[in-house]
C-alpha cells in the first residue's frame, strides 16, 4: 500500500472511531488496523509527521467536526473518533516536541468559574487538537485569573470560554472584561448552551460558534 492509500486510510480510521487492530469498534472493521498501527506504518514508510497530521488526522477529524455540526453524528461517535486521533497523535508527540512538526496555533479552553459541566469543552478540545491545534485545557470551574496566567505562559494563544448554566453566564462576561482589562488584543471564544451570537456581542468577545467546527474554521481562518 502507498504513503498516499496509508493516509487515506488513517483518516478514514478517525473518522469511524478505529483505534487500533484489538479494537471491536466499528464492528465491520473488526480486526484490521487501526490508527494506530497505520500511522506507525507510514512514518516508517519515510512519510513526515506533517504529513500524517496535515493528509490523515486532520483530514478525518474535519469529517467528524462537520458531521457532529449537522447531527449526522453524535457524541459517542465524535469520543471513538478523537480516541483513534489520538492514537495516531501518540506516534507524532515527539516530532511536535523536538519542533520538527509546528502547530497551527495555540488554544487555551475552559468552563467558566461556578460551572462543573465539561462534556462541551471537552468535544471542543479533540476537535480542535484534531485540527492541528495545540490544546491547553484548564478544565472546570475556572476563574479569569488562570486564563490569564495561561496567556501569559502562552502570548498570542486563542481563548476559548464554555458554559451550560444560565447561571454562569455572568461569570463568563466577568471573565472576558477581565481578560480585555489585561489582555485588549487576546482573541476570545465563547460557546455553550445558554450562549448567543447576541451575548458575544454584549460582553465583547470575537466569536461564537454552536458547534466545535464553527470555532475551528474561525481559528484556522486566523493563521491562514
Amino acid at each position: 500500500m502507498s504513503q498516499e492509500s496509508l493516509l487515506q486510510e488513517i483518516a478514514v480510521c478517525v473518522e469511524r472511531g478505529k483505534v487500533n487492530e484489538q479494537s471491536p469498534y466499528p464492528p465491520d472493521l473488526k480486526g484490521q488496523p487501526g490508527a494506530d498501527e497505520l500511522t506507525r506504518k507510514v512514518l516508517d514508510m519515510g512519510a513526515s509527521a506533517d504529513q500524517v497530521l496535515s493528509e490523515g488526522l486532520v483530514p478525518g477529524m474535519k469529517i467528524v467536526g462537520i458531521k457532529f455540526r449537522e447531527n449526522k453524528i453524535f457524541v459517542p461517535e465524535v469520543l471513538m473518533a478523537a480516541k483513534a486521533m489520538t492514537a495516531g497523535m501518540n506516534h507524532l508527540r515527539p516530532y511536535f516536541q523536538s519542533g520538527e512538526v509546528q502547530r497551527k496555533g495555540t488554544f487555551i479552553i475552559g468552563t467558566v468559574m461556578g460551572d462543573l459541566h465539561d462534556i462541551g469543552k471537552n468535544l471542543l478540545g479533540m476537535i480542535v487538537e484534531g485540527a492541528g491545534w495545540e490544546v491547553i485545557d484548564l478544565g472546570i470551574d475556572v476563574p479569569a485569573v488562570k486564563f490569564l496566567a495561561a496567556l501569559e505562559e502562552h502570548p498570542g494563544a486563542f481563548i476559548g470560554l464554555s458554559c451550560l448554566l444560565t447561571t454562569t453566564m455572568l461569570n463568563m462576561e466577568r471573565i472576558v472584561q477581565d481578560v480585555r482589562d489585561s489582555r485588549p488584543d487576546a482573541k476570545i471564544l465563547i460557546g455553550g448552551a445558554p450562549v448567543t451570537d447576541e451575548f458575544k456581542t454584549k460582553i465583547g468577545a470575537n466569536w461564537y460558534s454552536p458547534d466545535p467546527q464553527g470555532a475551528v474554521d474561525f481559528l484556522n481562518k486566523q493563521v491562514s
